[in-house]
């Protein structure tokens, strides 16, 4: 397995398919594409997950859009000023239209953010604690009206955003679907609640349009918009995406020419990479998820909130061997993951250095290390009071087959490793889990999270008092005085600090298991012979096809 892993892996860059003799074929510039859940919603206010935002973004253009390599270049802003404080941003508009014919204006990015705030959900976090929009926060809490955001239409090819304070990177939060337009006079000619649920109700600006939807349904296709701006670049007819549920179906369907591109894990990998007439289609590429536990902390759930104990929650992390789960169960050429921020997507600025290229880094705290775990867990029980504890662990049961493995795997180790402690498994639907999480009514549930743009920030900052996606409901107050001046104070503008500042804030997390980070997961792609020029990121969109050609 090691020798595969490193065949693997040097492939990592390679972004088309190799030729050979595989029976899928991509007919009429039509491209079929593997979904791993199903998308339950294309209203940017509600969508929570990658394979929503990767069909969103087909569709949708914002301000900018990522390049090949990942840099913010011009999408519907042509160009942006910058005031010489770094708090107003001036963004130029070019003429660009959406599928009914409306131009895409300033108004349009004006209403979709005030929406975004008033509603307050998932993801508003993105203008208020990341993007540092002046109001933004205030309206988010309900105390401020939307119109007193720091974004005004000037004119219709004139957006004006005022910041707080500086944000580095702000270009590049602009390709996120949160910050996408909606038009205003569309929207609210729809029943309540309708809004992305259907074709009909789903306007385009981007280089597809939505052909075929239902909410929540395996299957849904685009076309290519006539009308986009850039159409001229846009060679595909279109992409029929199916959601499948097994590295095994994936695999078959990549074989009889269903689906053109596919990912596969765990022993479908191996197979592959000894099929000769698949091996050279296989393209590893970085996922940018990380697969964590997340423990609730609060009295209603675990055992009356044994899971506040960090010595319970330090005990459970040291007993788990990362590496076999990445070895013997996912198998894709996931990365066995010790830090809070996962590696291999936020480099400094000025040093170039992975943020968490150190893996060791916190090895005193997470490791997998029995006796270790024995020892935390020999202090989690004087304190408690108890050597016995019976947990409950959610997990998707749509989210690859791999995750049921691995949650086997990991029960399995605790239980071995923490004689005294049970581990329930409990399968359901992401949205079930998802929705048990955001409510509180779990014990420990293996989740994951992606990085929505190229700063550690996109983790660190789910974990500050009250965060919608603080899901373990932990709170420490230096924690979040470290996370506000690294995002509104002192760190700022002074960048080596603010990375220092962010080091510091993960160590807390580490020293106490806010969360059991596993693995950061890569894709194993099979992409069939001739389709080429998809770009894969680890960082907020995963897949792009905009310039990807069928030949």
């Amino acid at each position: 397995m090691k020798k595969l892993f490193a065949m693997l892996m040097a492939v990592v860059m390679v972004f088309g398919a190799a030729s050979g003799s595989v029976t899928a074929s991509a007919d009429g510039g039509v491209i079929g594409v593997m979904l791993s859940t199903n998308v339950m919603s294309l209203d940017t206010d509600l969508a929570t997950d990658g394979d929503s935002f990767e069909v969103i973004a087909d569709c949708i253009d914002g301000l900018t859009q990522m390049d090949p390599d990942g840099a913010a270049i011009p999408a519907i802003a042509e160009s942006y000023d910058l005031s010489d404080d770094g708090m107003t941003y001036t963004f130029h508009l070019r003429d660009a239209k959406w599928s009914n014919g409306d131009a895409v204006t300033a108004g349009d990015f004006v209403f979709a953010w005030q929406r975004i705030c008033k509603n307050a959900g998932e993801y508003s976090y993105m203008m208020s604690d990341i993007g540092n929009i002046k109001g933004a926060a205030a309206i988010i809490a309900g105390e401020a009206d939307p119109a007193t955001l720091g974004v005004t239409a000037v004119d219709d090819k004139t957006l004006v955003v005022e910041l707080d304070v500086p944000v580095s990177f702000f270009p590049s939060l602009m390709y996120f679907p949160t910050f996408y337009p909606i038009n205003e006079s569309f929207y609210n000619s729809l029943e309540d609640g309708t809004y992305g649920t259907s074709p009909e109700t789903f306007l385009s600006n981007g280089a597809f349009v939505l052909s075929s939807y239902t909410p929540g349904t395996a299957s849904l296709s685009v076309t290519k918009n006539p009308d986009y701006w850039n159409a001229g670049s846009v060679s595909l007819d279109g992409i029929n995406y199916q959601v499948v549920g097994s590295s095994d179906s994936a695999l078959t369907a990549f074989k009889n020419g269903t689906l053109n591109i596919v990912m596969v894990s765990g022993s479908q990998v191996e197979a592959v990479q000894k099929d000769a007439s698949l091996s050279d289609k296989l393209t590893v590429t970085g996922a940018g998820y990380m697969w964590y536990l997340s423990f609730s902390q609060t009295e209603k759930n675990a055992q009356g909130g044994m899971l506040a104990n960090a010595n319970l929650r330090l005990a459970i992390s040291n007993a788990i061997d990362r590496e076999s789960l990445v070895d013997n169960y996912v198998m894709d050429g996931s990365l066995a993951t010790f830090t809070a921020v996962p590696p291999q997507f936020a480099a400094s600025a000025t040093t170039g250095e992975d943020f968490s290229a150190d893996q060791e880094k916190f090895a005193d705290v997470c490791s997998f290390d029995p006796d270790k775990a024995a020892a935390y867990f020999e202090k989690a029980v004087e304190e408690l009071g108890t050597d016995s504890f019976e947990f409950t662990m959610i997990y998707g049961n749509n989210e690859g087959d791999e995750v049921a493995k691995v949650a086997q795997a990991i029960k399995a180790d605790v239980e071995e490793n923490l004689p005294g402690v049970t581990i329930n498994l409990q399968p359901m639907t992401k949205a079930e889990r998802l929705d048990k999480m955001q409510n509180d009514n779990y014990d420990v549930a293996l989740t994951r999270w992606g990085p929505d743009y190229a700063d550690p920030m996109t983790y660190l900052g789910m974990w500050i008092t009250d965060n919608s996606n603080n899901y373990g409901f932990w709170s420490n107050a230096d924690y979040d005085q470290l996370i506000a001046d690294c995002t509104t104070g002192a760190y700022v503008t002074d960048y080596d600090a603010r990375w220092a500042a962010m080091y510091e804030a993960e160590t807390l997390v580490m020293n106490e298991a806010v969360i059991a980070p596993l693995y950061t997961k890569a894709n194993a792609n099979l992409i069939t012979d001739g389709v080429a020029g998809v770009d894969f990121h680890p960082v907020a969109l995963n897949r792009v096809y905009k310039s990807a050609t069928v030949g």
